[in-house]
């Protein structure tokens, strides 16, 4: 199965918004063949507790500014492992500790990895044919 179109677009707005805060070690995994209720799971790694925080903090406002209802938020409160469900894209922001341990990347080796644009810097418009 192919992800929707409205979850690629949410991929984007997550994953400008995670690096806009320092997130690293950004993977996109389409998921929507074993999960049929979600496309897109999305992986960061914050490297301290704060950091993952304002991590989440920052993809759950862009997301909401864009118009995308969060569904369900989980693991704020420690930030070290931070679920944010979107629906269609189900973003995990973790501390590299918890990264490394619960090892997502190899629960879902089979998922295609769904690329993630650079974002374009601020002031720079794309060039026309």
């Amino acid at each position: 199965m192919m992800q929707s179109p409205s979850a690629a677009d949410m991929l984007q707005i997550a994953a400008d918004a995670a690096r806009s805060k320092g997130g690293e070690d950004l993977l996109a995994l389409n998921v929507s063949e074993p999960l049929p209720l979600v496309d897109i799971f999305l992986l960061v790694t914050g490297n301290s507790e704060r950091n993952v925080a304002a991590i989440a903090d920052e993809v759950e406002d862009r997301m909401i500014e864009a118009g995308h209802k969060r569904v369900r938020r989980e693991g704020r409160s420690e930030a070290r492992w931070v679920l944010l469900d979107f629906g269609d894209l189900i973003v995990h922001v973790f501390h590299e500790e918890e990264r490394t341990y619960y090892g997502l990347e190899r629960l879902w080796k089979d998922c295609p990895v769904v690329p993630i644009a650079e974002p374009t810097p601020l002031g720079v418009t794309a060039e026309r044919d």
